[in-house]
């Protein structure tokens, strides 16, 4: 699925005849093309809310195949269409992309082996987006005109993704076991989506409020993750790979090791202190790059490490244990969604932040300095998120 979002980011956009000027403040090319992209997934992760809880198992491959052929032929109209077009066509390149997470995630959740596949699955998306941006720098060092670059790295991918899709299709569902230690689950309909948020609500609000401001990060990471490094003086392409592959695979082992704690709502504890691990190595990494001490491509290392780690739980193995614990019969990916819908306007409004009132400064000192405040905020949230949710697990049968 990355390689029909995140290539077009690996390019710089600099001489696009595209700008937005707001209170004086110029928006540029790139950035507009980041926000229509988001824009469009935050709309998708809305939707997503109730398709990917609702939609029946037997059409969860026609789905997911048909999303991706739409995303690419949103970058052959970006390829074509006039400079006043491409964001709308990025607009709806990002559409059926979002919905791609929760239709996986529906063929994995609910077993006693989900924390290994939810691990593998977040590995693959870390890894991802450092990989594609690799492949259209390649496209664009090749003489690929960097319109066309996005749909050409699609193109390398969607055999791969088709085959993809059949094997997904070839899983047996949750067997009786895996339902008796982790509860059934099922399709929610509007009033099982309604109990799970009054049941819930206020440490969803703490989690969604966290979340909104760590997606923000992680995107804003994610999208201008190139242009961080020219600040930084780092011009090799293969410097993705070198930052985000050690990233990738670190968080998958220690959420894969998650599955070793017995006991729901051990697990969830478990889970909950590795998020906030993550927000003391993003912090401490912060400010030992503020300080000199290590470098830049160390720092992105590091604190990528930090963020995804406490990001990617989210999107996986959190409210799999949270429902696992509490013993809700439903999915997970109602909740993942409900987050990812509110993380994704932040993401919006953050680029619009940056741009219009921080736009004297740049982008590697915002991103410095939002880390900071990131790590030192986040951190008290998440200790009450676990609290609350962990007095909540007290009262599920068995416990």
């Amino acid at each position: 699925m990355y390689a029909f979002r995140r290539p077009f980011a690996a390019a710089g956009y600099v001489d696009a005849p595209l700008q937005v000027a707001i209170a004086g403040r110029i928006i540029e090319a790139k950035t507009l093309f980041l926000i229509a992209q988001v824009f469009g997934y935050c709309v998708s992760k809305f939707a997503g809310v109730k398709v990917c809880s609702e939609l029946p198992r037997a059409r969860l491959g026609l789905a997911l195949v048909a999303c991706i052929v739409t995303s690419w032929l949103a970058l052959l109209a970006f390829a074509v269409l006039p400079a006043g077009w491409k964001p709308v066509a990025l607009f709806l390149n990002g559409m059926p992309l979002g919905v791609v997470w929760g239709l996986v995630v529906r063929y994995l959740e609910g077993r006693k082996v989900s924390e290994l596949l939810l691990a593998a699955l977040s590995c693959s998306y870390i890894l991802a987006s450092g990989e594609v941006k690799r492949v259209g720098a390649w496209l664009l060092e090749k003489g690929v005109d960097e319109y066309w670059m996005p749909f050409a790295t699609g193109a390398m991918f969607v055999l791969p993704f088709v085959i993809s899709v059949g094997l997904l299709s070839l899983l047996p569902p949750p067997s009786a076991e895996d339902e008796m230690l982790r509860a059934k689950r099922q399709v929610m309909g509007r009033g099982e989506r309604l109990a799970f948020a009054r049941r819930f609500l206020p440490g969803l609000v703490i989690l969604c409020v966290f979340y909104l401001f760590l997606t923000a990060y992680r995107d804003f990471r994610d999208s201008y993750q190139a242009d961080l490094f020219v600040e930084m003086g780092i011009m090799d392409a293969a410097a993705f790979s070198r930052t985000e592959r050690p990233v990738a695979f670190g968080v998958m082992i220690l959420l894969a090791l998650a599955f070793l704690v017995k006991g729901a709502r051990r697990g969830l504890a478990t889970v909950y202190l590795l998020m906030m691990a993550g927000m003391v190595v993003l912090g401490g990494s912060t400010m030992l790059f503020s300080a000199g001490l290590i470098g830049g491509e160390t720092w992105m290392m590091v604190s990528g490490f930090g963020a995804y780690l406490t990001y990617v739980p989210f999107g996986s193995v959190l409210f799999d244990r949270i429902i696992a614990a509490t013993r809700f019969t439903g999915t997970a990916v109602f909740a993942i969604y409900l987050a990812d819908a509110l993380g994704y306007s932040g993401s919006v409004g953050m680029m619009i932040y940056r741009d219009i009132f921080a736009g004297e400064i740049s982008r590697l000192e915002f991103f410095r300095d939002f880390s900071l405040w990131l790590a030192m905020g986040g951190l008290p949230l998440l200790f009450t998120a676990s609290v609350y949710f962990l007095g909540r697990a007290k009262q599920a049968p068995g416990m």
